[in-house]
């Protein structure tokens, strides 16, 4: 049999459903030591499922980047079954069920991120609904105008069909939950512990009511039982910007995980907004993401959702036309301005895409964008990312 490392990679696949035994696998291999999300993904996608990396030999894995020994000793003695089982006792327990990346409940958004969780673990449900979200994050010390920012954000958005997701952390975190449900919307909360172990514990009845009206989803990618320790949140941040088509900086001190998840939004090539805070106070870390030009300035929940139309437009009501489709190419295009304008649809792509799919290079394709652009034939959005007019 061909070297699984030698043969060229497979045309992209659509996601492929994990079975009962795969769901098992994969938790299998999270348990194990030294294997994080990161080394994890990176062994399913060399392997084809986490089944046929617990039965890899050793030596195979590792061939896996980021793979050394010790760890490829580590999956083949592989995670106790005991353990395994009792992760789903948990799961039982509180309600929550294990969704995969291959699962068409996955998020779609999140699917396209760098680094997406090989599988989360859901209280509530997903909606189609949610592939329109915007986080709303900021301070967990927030002054009363923050909150009332946060608020009104998270209340404009699920009133313009948007969900709100954020991290259901003291200050703007927990105040745009409520707002968003008390305004009968969709909100998603992404731990930085187990679903089991609910943190901050006093926001339980927010996550209670997420799931008894159905009304969002609460998520971790951490195993079920794990502490709310500090290394956890950076990563669960990924995860609040990666769900989200844009994300909103209510209130923000200079430093803080705010910022770091404004940062990680602009890495995913996501859109970043931040309200004006009053010039003298403490909270200068929106106006520095603006002044910087890290974020743009929103002064309310229409800038963001006018955003989210570009990538996620609203659901039509009942017997409204279907949008109209895109304009003809004129006849005049050059060949190049062609094989680009046939890579491109009305939804957005990013520029790598375009140029895989057009056969055009990085910095040719750019140039003929820009002239594609300005016949009004292109639409460019932040993190150069393209659709067709």
């Amino acid at each position: 049999m061909a070297d699984l490392f030698l043969d060229p990679a497979p045309p992209a696949a659509p996601p492929v459903p994990a079975s009962d035994a795969e769901r098992r696998a994969l938790v299998a291999l999270s348990l194990v030591p030294g294997v994080g999300a990161g080394r994890a993904r990176a062994l399913v996608a060399a392997f084809g499922s986490a089944e046929r990396v617990l039965a890899a030999p050793a030596g195979r894995l590792v061939r896996v980047d980021g793979v050394g020994r010790a760890t490829a000793e580590a999956v083949r003695a592989g995670a106790d079954a005991r353990a395994v089982d009792d992760q789903f006792r948990r799961a039982e327990r509180v309600g929550a069920r294990l969704v995969a990346f291959g699962d068409g409940e996955y998020p779609a958004l999140l699917r396209e991120i760098y680094d997406p969780p090989p599988f989360l673990w859901v209280l509530g449900r997903f909606d189609a609904a949610d592939d329109r979200a915007a986080a709303v994050v900021g301070t967990r010390r927030a002054s009363d105008y923050g909150l009332r920012v946060a608020e009104a954000f998270a209340r404009g958005l699920v009133e313009g069909g948007a969900t709100v997701v954020s991290g259901l952390a003291y200050g703007v975190d927990v105040a745009a939950h409520r707002a968003a449900l008390a305004a009968g919307g969709r909100t998603v909360a992404v731990l930085g512990s187990g679903v089991d172990r609910i943190y901050p514990s006093r926001h339980a009845p927010v996550v209670r009511e997420v799931v008894e009206r159905g009304a969002g989803a609460v998520v971790s990618e951490l195993p079920m039982g794990a502490k709310p320790d500090a290394p956890h949140f950076p990563r669960r941040n990924r995860i609040v910007s990666g769900m989200s088509a844009a994300t909103v900086v209510a209130e923000a001190r200079a430093t803080g995980g705010a910022l770091l998840t404004a940062a990680i939004a602009l890495e995913q090539n996501r859109e970043v907004f931040a309200a004006p805070a009053p010039v003298f106070s403490d909270y200068e870390g929106t106006n520095r993401l603006v002044q910087q030009g890290w974020a743009a300035l929103a002064l309310g929940a229409s800038d963001v959702l006018a955003a989210l139309d570009a990538v996620a437009p609203a659901a039509a009501p009942p017997g409204a036309a279907p949008p109209a489709p895109p304009a003809p190419a004129p006849p005049d295009l050059t060949a190049v301005e062609r094989r680009l304008l046939d890579a491109l649809d009305g939804e957005p792509r990013p520029l790598d895409a375009v140029c895989g799919a057009s056969g055009v290079d990085t910095s040719q394709a750019l140039v003929y964008l820009l002239q594609l652009e300005f016949r009004g034939l292109v639409r460019q959005l932040a993190g150069k990312q393209f659709y067709r007019a």
